[in-house]
């Protein structure tokens, strides 16, 4: 068991370095690309590399009524609300208030867990989610400015509360794997998505696709960032408890802030160096006193 967190824990580390240089890449891309255009089209770009890997592997697919039930909910609440509002609250508010107020996924994830799945509410796991929050704020800061901006803390929120509540549903899909959650559940977000943008076709006919900036960002977009981080995101979920999983979320700015003072010259300060050493610290602690608690319950059982 603590072998198959080890590996839940790369892999959900690995889906949030690859969220975190998508910022990166959304910021070369995004005066090309509308942000929902952007998004539907590395739905669908994800979902060629999806269902091509799933026939690879030769999955058996098959019909569970309940769990359907579960991944329309999960693609509706997550890859369709939750993405949709973090754009929209962004644009109204602005980058750093979103990373701050996204921070707080890791503690909607430990109320969802404890009121969904049942899961143990605790001092340690409570305080590596406050530290983490606070390294986030280290990191951007608090600079709460923008047009619209309490209507874009709102959209925002909505995104904090309908990532985590997804996250926490994915735990309770048992006849499915990782893959055919993430297939299934991309399939219903493009369904919803699309007559956003068929109701603005001008806007999609006039993207150059032909441009390789344009190919090479919706290429890492729809197969890296959607098709593989998805996928480990989902897995590493099935073995992380929620309470401990959402904080991995919040190794996005770290990554996302390094890259972009890598590759677009923007500038860190001493507080991204404290903020991400308190994040990877409440990550290390939370996995830490989860795997302590494991071997714990083990020996008692014994």
């Amino acid at each position: 068991m603590k072998s198959k967190r080890v590996l839940g824990s790369i892999e959900l580390s690995i889906a949030a370095i690859i969220w975190g240089a998508m910022f990166v890449v959304v910021k070369i891309i995004v005066d090309e690309v509308h942000p929902i255009q952007l998004v539907w089209l590395e739905y669908l770009i994800s979902l060629v590399f999806l269902i091509g890997y799933s026939v690879i592997k030769g999955e058996k697919w098959h019909i569970n009524w309940s769990d359907l039930r579960l991944i329309f909910w999960i693609g509706i609440i997550g890859n369709t609300i939750s993405l949709v509002a973090q754009e929209m609250g962004t644009g109204l508010s602005n980058a750093q208030t979103g990373s701050v107020i996204t921070s707080t996924i890791p503690a909607f994830m430990i109320i969802f867990g404890w009121l969904i799945l049942k899961e143990r509410l605790d001092k340690v796991k409570v305080f590596s989610v406050l530290i983490a929050i606070l390294g986030v704020v280290m990191i951007v800061g608090l600079k709460m400015t923008g047009s619209n901006v309490v209507l874009g803390i709102i959209l925002l929120i909505l995104t904090a509360i309908t990532w985590a509540l997804m996250s926490v549903l994915i735990k309770k899909v048992k006849t499915y794997s990782s893959l055919q959650i993430t297939i299934m559940s991309t399939v219903v977000a493009v369904v919803c998505l699309t007559p956003f943008i068929l109701s603005d076709l001008p806007s999609l006919t006039s993207i150059n696709f032909s441009e390789p900036k344009v190919i090479l960002s919706l290429l890492y977009i729809g197969a890296v960032s959607t098709a593989v981080a998805y996928v480990m995101w989902n897995k590493g979920l099935k073995v992380i408890s929620a309470s401990s999983s959402g904080l991995f979320y919040l190794i996005q700015p770290i990554v996302g802030s390094f890259l972009g003072w890598l590759l677009l010259g923007e500038q860190i300060s001493v507080g991204f160096i404290i903020g991400s050493a308190m994040i990877l610290a409440s990550v290390w602690i939370s996995v830490k006193f989860e795997d302590s608690d494991e071997e714990a319950l083990a020996s008692a059982e014994g």
